[in-house]
């Protein structure tokens, strides 16, 4: 009896809301815009720059240090 209660009490809120809630019409201002038939171009020059990146062979360059870092996590712990 309670669930069928319930459930009556449930359906008459969701129809009462649904009566309640009232649509108006919402007016769109709406803009004019004209075709373009013609379209400029711009030229942009773009300039080659060959630029090289240095990569050291020795052990104790700059390079290789920073990308060789250790963590605490990266550690091997003793059992």
């Amino acid at each position: 009896m309670k669930t069928i209660a319930t459930l009556i009490f449930v359906l008459f809120i969701g129809v009462a809301t649904q009566a309640q809630t009232a649509t108006e019409e919402v007016k769109v201002a709406t803009i004019e815009m004209t075709i373009v038939t013609e379209t400029a171009t711009e030229e942009v020059v773009t300039e080659k720059n060959t630029e090289v990146a240095r990569l050291y062979k020795r052990s104790n360059s700059r390079v290789k240090k920073a990308l060789s870092f250790t963590t605490k996590r990266n550690r091997a712990k003793m059992a």
